[in-house]
């Protein structure tokens, strides 16, 4: 299985990545987590320049064709082996970040994002996306909290964006995701990790794939 968690900053994906990762494992699966950008070498380098919060003078054309990049390398040197040789994946972020992000957020087109993506990723899209859901203030609040604890701010670029444009991300997560019903879910994560964990759970019982 393919399995995608999107959301806003401070949705809460990399936790809940863990915690599905340790979940599968303990059933036996063979499990790689990866994420983007940066889940590939070459995206490792896309990524400190696509989240770098000095890189205020990236054009949006610029900046959805360093995403496709990272992720046409990804899908063919990462995931696609992976899914071959009979491993789950679980990835933080994937296609749908741009079509939110570049469409709903920076006013391109989600249709056309949607086809550049399929290009980029010859036609490998998840089996499952899971859009943790919760309120841009929420998520801002928690996104702060844990460059504080961490002392890595590294999608600070992002979070330097006003409200308005957080608002419109959640609300392009909502739409598209009502579009795509039969790819993904959204799921409220403004619970515990503990609750929102198991509502995901739930969401893969609904649909057969636990």
């Amino acid at each position: 299985m393919f399995l995608t968690l999107e959301g806003m900053e401070g949705c809460g994906k990399t936790t809940q990545q863990r915690l599905l990762a340790e979940y599968f494992i303990r059933h036996g699966h063979d499990v790689l987590t990866t994420r983007e950008p940066g889940g590939s070498r070459l995206g490792a380098e896309l990524r400190r320049l696509l989240l770098d919060p000095a890189a205020t003078d990236i054009t949006r054309e610029a900046e959805l064709f360093l995403y496709l990049a990272d992720r046409a390398q990804h899908v063919a040197t990462v995931i696609r082996p992976a899914l071959g040789a009979g491993r789950m994946v679980l990835c933080d972020r994937f296609a749908d970040s741009t079509i939110v992000y570049q469409g709903y957020g920076r006013g391109m087109i989600p249709a056309r994002l949607a086809e550049l993506c399929d290009l980029a990723v010859a036609g490998l899209w998840p089996d499952l996306t899971i859009v943790l859901d919760v309120d841009p203030e929420t998520g801002l609040r928690r996104a702060l909290a844990r460059n504080l604890s961490t002392g890595a701010p590294d999608e600070s670029r992002f979070e330097a964006e006003d409200l308005a444009f957080h608002t419109r991300i959640r609300e392009g997560y909502l739409t598209w995701a009502a579009l795509n019903r039969a790819r993904i879910a959204v799921v409220d994560a403004t619970g515990t990790p503990e609750t929102v964990f198991d509502a995901i759970l739930r969401v893969l019982e609904e649909r057969g794939r636990v």
